[in-house]
């Protein structure tokens, strides 16, 4: 809603445009009228619609042209006076007033005009009889108030009017000559009644329009009163009451009511409620609420938020196969403007056997433009009412900014719930197979994507010591001499290389030693298509020497060629590195040559109390007992 309104009056010399000023300001009529009142501003505390007005004179004698067409362009509703005992000034209204007043502003935005009739103590008839047909002809007169600024009647009412045209408007809601609503304000209000219909059965029952009358108006109706609606629809409209409930039809029949009626702020305190502006748009403020996102952190959906989503999806899943059909997903976005899922998202999150999203991978795909994209994030939400439903000052109240990952590191634990595991290799090294089979695809599934329906992300769920947690894995294209920030960003990184191709592990062990080997970021590197006859790589050091040179996990075998879905066992894995990056096995660990498995049993329990978490150390025993048996104690060790 705008936060202020500027009224010009204009009109034919002497029908009385300042005294009726200066009535209004001074509440009496003025014993001597100047031939222009000077601007005079209301304070929006003394106005109905809590909005400064300013209000501006036109004076003929005192003003040229130019000056008139300047105010004309800064004004947002256009008062035209004309006296209802001058005949030649009602002419003026339509031979001059308005094709002057269109000449000097744009057809696309037009200001409100209404026609007042002053010195109406002067005359015992009404001028309605005239002026309605000028009403019917221009469209953009909003109304007629007959006045008196001798007596002081309508003054009030007129600047009320006046003010009204501009914060509550007809022109973007109605077409009078057709007599009904125009169709960018069907387009929001069936937007409304999806976002209000909360069990989506296409009515709005009685819980529901209370809910929906508290929220726009603050106060819920009583029973005899909703009735009382729904008879009124009842009497003009055969489908508009389903099941005692609220049709869309007998919904909009009611806007159109309003506004017939004159009651169109009623409307607008719906559409600005759903965050609408003045052209049936959602507001930038609402879409994309402020949300502060230091360094170093990451963005999550709150408990609230999921809450939410699952009530959304249980409200779309009609058959309750807990997963989303193609047709219930395009329901579920007729409050979009456009579609935001392509087909790439069935190659992003689980999926069952028909290839509909399930309700996991539903929730994963939320999950990951909340971590990817925020402010679409917001944007989504938004669309479907987040902020409405669950009574929040905005969207944003979804959202939770983890803190900073250093402070996670220097505390050994964290509280978030996405990690990101980025994924690297040379081309055709095993990435994609690797991604798919996180989403429960073996090979002979992924064989069925189609190469623009291939994503570049997976995303689902692992448990870590009883903890949900969410790994979105992301392939990052093969060119080690060009990575960004946003792939070396990450909480666990995998180097893949294809164990059937001799030249594959190269391109893991230059990315490794470029960018992350003086990095804490946990490195794993995957000997893909472990099915098939490993070659030997031309590479100086084999995988397995690369990996005990430079202190990292021996080569993890995986493959996607299997007859059930792949394990997640390694993605767990990674879920846990990511979790506790500091715990995973020190180069004090990897620091012994052999001496003997004794000397190992002496060095580990010191060793393991004072670096890894007591969850942990069971894994990193296990890990140590099965590196070399040739040790030489570390200079931190005092054996």
């Amino acid at each position: 809603m705008r936060k202020d309104v500027r009224i010009l009056l204009v009109g034919e010399p002497k029908v009385g445009k300042t005294s009726l000023i200066m009535s209004l300001v001074s509440e009496e009529f003025p014993d001597e009228v100047p031939l222009r009142a000077e601007e005079i501003t209301i304070p929006a505390d003394v106005t109905p619609e809590r909005v400064p007005t300013h209000i501006v004179d036109y004076s003929e004698a005192e003003q040229s042209d130019e000056q008139l067409s300047q105010e004309i362009s800064k004004a947002n509703v256009i008062c035209i006076v004309y006296s209802v005992n001058n005949k030649k000034s009602i002419e003026k209204v339509t031979s001059h007033w308005i094709p002057l007043i269109n000449d000097r502003t744009d057809k696309d935005s037009r200001v409100p005009l209404i026609l007042v009739g002053n010195k109406s103590d002067l005359v015992e008839h009404s001028s309605m009889e005239t002026i309605l047909p000028i009403m019917n002809q221009y469209q953009d007169i909003e109304t007629c108030v007959e006045c008196s600024a001798k007596n002081l009647k309508n003054i009030s009412e007129l600047f009320y009017y006046a003010q009204k045209a501009v914060l509550h408007p007809t022109g973007p809601l109605y077409c009078p000559e057709e007599k009904e609503l125009k169709p960018s304000c069907i387009k929001a209000l069936t937007r409304i009644f999806k976002v209000s219909d909360l069990d989506n059965d296409g009515i709005l029952n009685d819980n529901e329009l209370n809910f929906f009358q508290r929220t726009c108006f603050n106060t819920p109706l009583a029973p005899q009163a909703l009735e009382d609606v729904k008879n009124v629809v009842r009497r003009n409209m055969t489908d508009g009451v389903k099941d005692n409930g609220l049709t869309l039809e007998g919904f909009l029949f009611l806007h159109t009511l309003f506004i017939q009626r004159g009651r169109h702020e009623t409307t607008w305190t719906v559409l600005r409620r759903f965050g609408y502006d003045d052209d049936l748009e959602l507001t930038q403020e609402y879409l994309f609420p402020l949300i502060k996102i230091p360094p170093d952190c990451t963005t999550e959906l709150n408990h609230n938020a999921y809450l939410f989503l699952q009530s959304v999806f249980d409200k779309h899943d009609k058959d309750r196969d807990c997963a989303l059909s193609p047709e219930e997903v395009k329901d579920l976005f007729k409050v979009f403007p456009y579609m935001p899922w392509g087909p790439d998202v069935n190659n992003t999150v689980c999926t069952n056997d028909q290839g509909w999203i399930t309700y996991q991978g539903y929730l994963s795909q939320w999950t990951l433009t909340t971590y990817l994209d925020v402010q679409r994030s917001l944007e989504y939400l938004g669309y479907l009412g987040y902020s409405i439903i669950y009574e929040q000052e905005s969207q944003a109240a979804a959202i939770t900014v983890t803190r900073n990952k250093r402070i996670d590191l220097q505390k050994k634990q964290t509280q978030r719930s996405v990690f990101r595991c980025n994924v690297l290799g040379a081309r055709d090294s095993g990435k994609s197979g690797f991604l798919q089979a996180f989403l429960g695809k073996n090979l002979q599934r992924q064989r069925l994507i189609r190469d623009d329906h291939k994503s570049l992300y997976a995303i689902s769920t692992t448990y870590v010591y009883g903890q949900e947690k969410y790994l979105l894995l992301h392939e990052v294209m093969p060119d080690f001499d060009y990575l960004t920030e946003a792939d070396l960003a990450c909480d666990v990184v995998c180097l893949v290389y294809d164990v059937n191709n001799p030249s594959s592990f190269e391109y893991c062990a230059k990315v490794y030693k470029q960018y992350f080997i003086d990095s804490k970021t946990p490195c794993v590197v995957i000997a893909a298509k472990s099915d098939l006859h490993e070659i030997r790589q031309h590479y100086s050091l084999s995988p397995h020497d690369f990996c005990r040179k430079h202190k990292l996990h021996p080569p993890q075998p995986f493959t996607s060629n299997t007859t059930e879905a792949p394990s997640k066992d390694l993605y767990t894995r990674l879920t846990t590195m990511a979790m506790y990056p500091s715990s995973q096995p020190s180069r004090s660990l990897y620091s012994l040559t052999q001496r003997g498995v004794t000397v190992l049993c002496q060095l580990t329990p010191r060793l393991l109390a004072r670096e890894v978490p007591v969850c942990l150390r069971e894994n990193v025993m296990l890990h140590v007992c099965s590196c070399s048996t040739n040790v030489t104690p570390h200079a931190d060790s005092q054996t």
